[in-house]
């Protein structure tokens, strides 16, 4: 092989981790809606790529705190976590505005029957339950503030943002 053809293999692989680096980057911290609930109760459907778990239900003996009256935000998170924090405050803050909205924080490492089940495979995860415990949308990474509003307005209904 030549010099220049080694060059132009480099450069394709550098461009296509680069894409794919970015691409992951950019989905990082949006709330991701399954299109479909076709796994067993309980478990993790794929979704474009991501583990998502909508249709799956918990309930207030898996969260050991009981649900919130309208919707439940639940983290994730890890000791180590760097963006558990801040996310942490920003989830607190969502819930407390809103009549009915309850935050769980769950240490994915001692829930490790949860993080399995849900697939959680990084921190900060957060789930975005309906009033009944199903799991209406979920991100990964440090959430922003217009995207949790406009994913906690879908549960709560049309006229709440």
């Amino acid at each position: 092989m030549s010099v220049l053809g080694g060059l132009i293999i480099v450069l394709v692989v550098l461009a296509a981790a680069s894409a794919a680096g970015l691409a992951f980057r950019a989905r990082r911290g949006r709330f991701q809606r399954s299109r479909s609930a076709t796994s067993l109760p309980g478990t993790a459907t794929a979704d474009s790529g991501t583990a998502a778990s909508h249709g799956a239900v918990l309930t207030a003996s898996d969260l050991g705190t009981a649900l919130g009256e309208r919707a439940t935000l639940v983290q994730f998170s890890t000791e180590y976590c760097t963006y558990c924090g801040p996310t942490r405050e920003l989830l607190t803050e969502v819930a407390g505005e809103r009549d009915g909205v309850a935050f769980v924080e769950i240490d994915a490492a001692a829930r490790m029957d949860l993080t399995r089940r849900l697939r959680v495979m990084a921190t900060p995860t957060i789930l975005l339950l309906g009033p009944k415990g199903t799991i209406e949308s979920r991100a990964s990474g440090r959430p922003r503030k217009p995207e949790l509003l406009a994913a906690v307005g879908t549960v709560l209904g049309a006229g709440e943002k």
